[in-house]
């Protein structure tokens, strides 16, 4: 029946998927009515409060826990001296998406933030107040917390397992034989995830059976690795997790405050809830670590780069190691005949980084971006013709060749909307009043990496059908997008699709990362409802009241409810089909994968060209037009698409003049862990943002064509809003987020 059936992705999708539609959980969101993790209120919950560590490396010497159990309303202070014990130690590494987690294993600080004990009490105040009667006495050691007084090492490997250096060709005799040279230093800054709804859990056992209610990016993956640490089976496990306020990849990653709350609940048989203040995010959850880059671009007398030799030096934690992967942001993007990146790694005494938002290829592209223009400066040539000079054709680190049609069409689209033709070249030539003005360019790229998935698709007697995964929605609109994928897979309107996601009972959809989700777990979802209509398409070609009996040779298609024959315009209605087989329904299965060793390099591209006005004076900056163009594959739904561009290249801004986490080196302590010191960009710091997606049919991504739109609107918009600081002013960036005092 396979090849009967009409299954193919580019021909069956566009019913549905390709459209607009406005999000079915909108509605739930903007009334309040969507529940969230820490929105639980089982019966007789108790709610737990953690102590965060106020030095930076040492030991807890006291706690004054029989004040905090004293205190009215209090039912256990848990301690390293009384807290349940673990399956496995919380510093094993039961695999790569597995941070070593603080669970009050022993009395040690290791960062600022720590937690290092936990009350649970009647009521959150109770709490709150129990903790703060703990008043702990600390034996401080010297710490370290910036890039300057970190320990160095070197590794061989990055976060993810990814190679930490690569080299191909002799740079000696590259750099001997150039003529141009340009060397480039570029710093950015710690950043914080601060989604809009912090970490939460709600735990309860029901016998022997965990039920968790909590905010994750990878329920399947999370749900067994809660069940290692606890020492039950995965099948024990019931994680829900139907909304996320934001995560940004800082929800993939358990963390210690959830074990604890769930040791809780079990150690005292009633329900536990845990939501940590917007402080304590900062540093037991992830974030991404500072980097201090330098490039070293070689040319020759055209202005092609004969060399690009790209170095990162970055932090990690004194107990764990993740590497933020920066220089790996030019294996891929630029022509480059000799290229090295190199990445060296310095232990601190803060929390262990993790994935945020285009991990790697956020910090990477802004110094990248910065460096080509420095290039194009020296070799005399406008920042846009450099980089069409240089774009890659081919992907260095692999040698496998791809399509630059798509590029291309990006910076030609962009700059003809922006009016990049006839830019000055040298800086301080334009104004808006009193304020300089300046334009930069930068491009997008971002890899297009897939998981494993899996899906139910059940058509019922009345033509409508029920799809499941265990799909997560951060707000990019998987709930829509995925909806739309499972439609076209089905052959029928999407209003008659029911879409069942956010628990751990359903099919694993693998990682909400990445910008993979969409066309992992819609894969899936559209090979289960292709699979539950071959089924369907079997019975009505073999039952000779069927006016569809005997199309095998023939073939039929599936689309709005009904199949049709390829040969004439006989059809019938997947309802009729099912009645007269005397079936409820039928089910199909389908998995979502990359198959096989990949034989083309894949990304999502971009470009991005910005306008900034600076005020000469007092160095403000303020980005008065954005515009960036984007070719993504198959777009899904056009209207989240833009959504998602938009909000990564708001990112960007807030990553290139404003996201900066800061210690007090004294104390090693947070001095901006709130929404008042941490700044984020809001509506007035983004007057003019506009996102333009490029066609493109990718016919080696995946089947359906499908690449990621989350994070590409990061890559590209830093580098070129430094650009136009430079334009404007003559001033060179160096340092992410850009300091007013530094261009006065």
């Amino acid at each position: 029946m396979d090849d009967m059936l009409n299954t193919q992705g580019h021909v069956r999708l566009g019913s549905s998927a390709g459209q607009p539609l406005t999000r079915r959980d909108g509605i739930l969101k903007v009334t309040g009515a969507a529940p969230y993790a820490a929105d639980a209120r089982p019966e007789g919950v108790l709610h737990a409060v953690t102590l965060a560590a106020g030095i930076a490396r040492g030991r807890v010497a006291r706690l004054n826990t029989a004040a905090a159990e004293a205190h009215p309303g209090v039912v256990k202070v848990y301690t390293p001296a009384n807290v349940p014990a673990l399956a496995l130690s919380p510093d094993e590494k039961i695999h790569p998406f597995v941070w070593r987690m603080e669970v009050l294993q022993d009395d040690r600080v290791r960062y600022a933030g720590q937690p290092i004990a936990m009350v649970v009490a009647e009521t959150l105040e109770a709490a709150t107040e129990a903790a703060r009667l703990l008043a702990p006495d600390y034996e401080a050691e010297p710490h370290r917390v910036t890039l300057d007084d970190a320990e160095p090492f070197d590794t061989e490997t990055l976060a993810f397992g990814r190679p930490a250096n690569m080299t191909k060709g002799d740079l000696a005799t590259a750099r001997a034989t150039s003529s141009r040279h340009v060397t480039t230093q570029v710093e950015t800054s710690a950043q914080y995830h601060n989604a809009m709804e912090p970490h939460a859990i709600t735990a309860q056992w029901v016998g022997d059976r965990l039920e968790i209610d909590t905010p994750n990016q990878a329920i399947g993956l999370s749900k067994q690795t809660f069940a290692a640490f606890l020492g039950i089976a995965p099948e024990q496990i019931l994680l829900r997790s139907p909304f996320i306020g934001g995560g940004f990849g800082s929800k993939a990653i358990l963390y210690g405050a959830q074990l604890l709350t769930i040791l809780a609940a079990r150690d005292l048989d009633r329900p536990v809830k845990m939501a940590l203040r917007r402080d304590q995010v900062y540093g037991p959850t992830g974030h991404r670590a500072p980097t201090r880059q330098t490039l070293r671009i070689d040319m020759d007398d055209m202005g092609r780069i004969t060399a690009l030799d790209h170095d990162t030096i970055t932090l990690t934690s004194s107990f764990d190691e993740f590497l933020e992967s920066a220089s790996n942001a030019s294996h891929s993007l630029y022509a480059a005949p000799v290229l090295r990146t190199t990445h060296h790694g310095r232990r601190a005494d803060v929390g262990t980084p993790g994935p945020m938002r285009a991990p790697g290829e956020a910090p990477g592209s802004a110094a990248l971006e910065i460096a080509m223009d420095e290039a194009a400066r020296a070799a005399g040539l406008d920042p846009l013709d450099f980089r069409l000079l240089n774009h890659a054709d081919t992907d260095p680190s692999s040698g496998m060749s791809f399509s630059s049609k798509a590029l291309r069409e990006c910076y030609a689209e962009a700059a003809g909307r922006f009016g990049w033709a006839g830019r000055p070249q040298e800086p301080r030539q334009m104004r808006e009043g009193r304020l300089l003005k300046g334009w930069g360019m930068g491009t997008a790229q971002f890899p297009c990496p897939m998981f494993q998935a899996a899906a139910h698709a059940t058509l019922r007697a009345d033509g409508s059908a029920v799809v499941e995964t265990s799909a997560a929605d951060m707000g990019q609109g998987a709930w829509t997008a995925l909806a739309q994928i499972a439609a076209d897979g089905l052959g029928i309107d999407i209003d008659r699709v029911e879409f069942r996601s956010g628990h751990s009972d359903l099919p694993d959809a693998g990682v909400a990362g990445g910008s993979g989700h969409t066309a992992t777990a819609g894969t899936a979802l559209f090979n289960a409802g292709s699979d539950a209509v071959r089924q369907l398409a079997d019975l009505a070609t073999q039952d000779p009241a069927s006016p569809l009996f005997g199309a095998g040779n023939a073939g039929v298609t599936a689309r709005s409810g009904r199949l049709w024959r390829n040969d004439d315009d006989r059809s019938e209605a997947y309802e009729d089909i099912l009645a007269r087989a005397g079936l409820d329904l039928i089910r199909g299965e389908g998995t979502g994968a990359r198959e096989g060793e990949p034989t083309h390099a894949m990304f999502s591209h971009g470009a991005v060209f910005a306008e900034v006005l600076v005020d000469p004076d007092l160095g403000q900056v303020r980005v008065s037009r954005l515009i960036g163009a984007f070719a993504a594959g198959r777009i899904i739904n056009p209207a989240l698409a833009r959504s998602q561009l938009l909000g990564g290249m708001i990112w960007g801004i807030g990553m290139a003049l404003q996201e900066e986490a800061l210690h007090d080196i004294r104390t090693g302590r947070f001095v901006n862990n709130d929404l008042a010191g941490y700044h984020v960009p809001v509506n007035a710091d983004a007057p003019m943002v506009e996102a333009i997606t490029v066609h493109e049919d990718d016919p080696f991504v995946n089947a359906l064509g499908i690449k990621g739109v989350g994070e590409i609107g990061v890559t590209g918009t830093v580098g070129a809003i430094g650009n136009a600081v430079w334009h404007a002013t003559g001033v060179r960036p160096g340092r992410f987020p850009i300091h007013p005092e530094t261009l006065i």
